[in-house]
This record gives C-alpha cells, structure tokens and sequence, in this order.
C-alpha cells in the first residue's frame, strides 16, 4: 500500500469523528454493484481488500479509507453508430430530416437502452484522515480524483471543512531560486525531472526528463526568464517526488531505506503486508510534510472569514 501521488488537504477545524463513528457513517454509503440502468455508482469499501469487512482502517491514529467507483463503459463510438442508424430509419420511413433537439433525445433514449448491455470498468481510490496532525491525504494528483473522494466524503459526513495548504513564499519564486543557485536546501537534493514556463499566460513550456539540472541549458532558460513550476527532489534518500507549484506531489517513490525495513515483517498474508506498509508510509509522511512546507516559510495563517 503506497501512495503514487499526494493532495495534501488541511482540516479546518478539528475532526468530530472517531474510527467508530466514521466507520458507522461510511456504512451508510457503502459501495454497492451499479444498477443495469445506472451510468455510474461510487461508494466506500474496506481498504484491506474484499475480503475485510472493516471500513476504516486505523494505525497509529490514522484513518485509511478506500472509495470505489464503478461505471460503465459506453464508448462514444458505439453511442453514434447508434444514434446515426436510428436517424437513418427515421429519415427513410418518415420522409423528413431529424432535427438537433431530436437527435439529441435519441442519442438520451439510446444510451438508456444501452447501458444494461454496457461493460462494467471499478477502480478505487484512496485517502487518509491524520486527525492529530489536521490532514486529509488524497491518493491522487487529479482534480477529480481529489474530488471524487472529498465530495463523497462531505456528503457522507454532511460537511468537511477542508483547503490545500497555504504557505508563505511562492513555490514558483523558491524553486527557481534554488535550480538557479544549482541546490536544494539540506535534507533534500535535486531530481533529474522539472518544468520552466514563461511568465506569462500563453508563454512557452520546457519540460526536462533525465537531465542535468545544473547544467548551462537550464541555466539559459532561467536567464531567460522562465519559471519553475515542477521539480524533482528527493528528502534524505528516504523520499522521491516530483513537486508542482501547488505543492500537488506526483511520482511519488519510497526508496530502498524506507522499503528496507520491511524486510523485519515476517508474514507472507496480503493483508499483514498491506498494513505493515501503510503504517511505515504514513509514518515516512508524517516526519516529511512538516520539512516539505517549512522549505516555503512554513504554512501562512489563514485569514477569519
């Protein structure tokens, strides 16, 4: 259990629920089969997998959650073949052209008589409350990904009071500070990945994969003018990412030292694993996320509305 990416949420006020009482709420919105004539459905299921029964899963007072959605899959392709052959009829037996309102209904009446036939697609997605620390975890660099999850979250809780993280200097102006002075600060260390916009709304994108980032190309893009609004890193050979200008994290690795200590898990069972590898990411996070902000000045405090 590793998460590839990371939405970081803050919890603006302090969390109501215990494991009990969240666990009690996402019963009544547990995830059921999609109905024949349903286009989608989406509900929480345990995280430990089918044959768990739990769907909250605690360590160290953390709170792992695990939304599944499923939908069919109904390919645009297919839906107007449909809809031009039933025009087609309608054109030879009825002597006159189909009209856009028309063909618009048909296309709603087809995909109706569709979807009982439709394909089946399920993927989950994941999430984790850390109460103590005020974060909610999202398991995605996607916005709707992130909504997915949060939105059913806030209709299973009635509210959820929640922003991405606020900092005090611009993740834009610090990175390219640093790929300009040719480092990061200490603990972390440049990757081989970034992306340099110019400052401008329709400027131009440079985006560097298994480069050199010191070297004199990117310095000229810098000189240039150009922004950095991606970048890898890496925090104490522990953690590797790549970190956007949103502090949207993506390529998220835990490297062979953190792995390593996995090897002390004497268990060959799923689920042991998965919660022996949980509790060890969520721990990793928890000493990196602090540094990671304080790298930016440090969270801003948020204004009273």
């Amino acid at each position: 259990m590793w998460f590839k990416n990371l939405t970081l949420l803050r919890l603006l006020e302090p969390f109501p629920f215990t494991a009990e009482t969240l666990a009690a709420r996402l019963g009544g919105y547990a995830f059921q089969p999609c109905p024949s004539h349903q286009p989608s459905i989406a509900g929480w299921t345990p995280p430990l997998g089918r044959k768990a029964t739990e769907l909250v899963h605690v360590v160290n007072g953390r709170l792992l959650l695990c939304l599944r959605t499923e939908e069919k899959l109904l390919p645009a392709m297919v839906i107007n073949q449909a809809v031009d052959e039933r025009i087609a009829v309608i054109e030879d037996q009825q002597r006159r052209p189909v009209r856009r309102r028309e063909r618009q209904e048909l296309r709603e009446q087809l995909v109706q008589e569709l979807l009982p036939r439709a394909l089946n697609r399920s993927r989950q997605g994941y999430a984790y409350l850390d109460p103590m620390a005020g974060w909610l975890v999202v398991d995605s660099a996607s916005p709707r990904g992130v909504e997915e999850i949060t939105g059913m979250l806030r209709k299973t809780l009635d509210t959820l009071p929640v922003a991405p993280p606020q900092v005090r200097q611009s993740p834009t102006t610090v990175m390219t500070a640093w790929l300009a002075q040719g480092g990061a600060p200490a603990e972390f260390a440049l990757g081989d990945v970034c992306e340099l916009r110019e400052d401008e709304v329709a400027g131009g994108i440079v985006r560097c994969r298994g480069q050199d980032l010191t070297g004199d190309e990117i310095r000229s893009h810098l000189q240039a003018g150009k922004l950095v609004t991606r970048l890898g890193l890496s925090w104490d050979e522990r953690v590797a990412f790549v970190l956007d200008e949103t502090l949207v994290i993506r390529r998220l690795q835990f490297l062979d030292v953190v792995r390593e200590s996995l090897r002390d898990t004497a268990t060959d069972a799923a689920e042991a694993l998965f919660d022996a590898e949980f509790a060890l990411m969520s721990g990793e996070l928890a000493l990196w996320l602090p540094r990671l902000l304080e790298l930016f000045g440090g969270e801003a405090e948020r204004s009273s509305v």
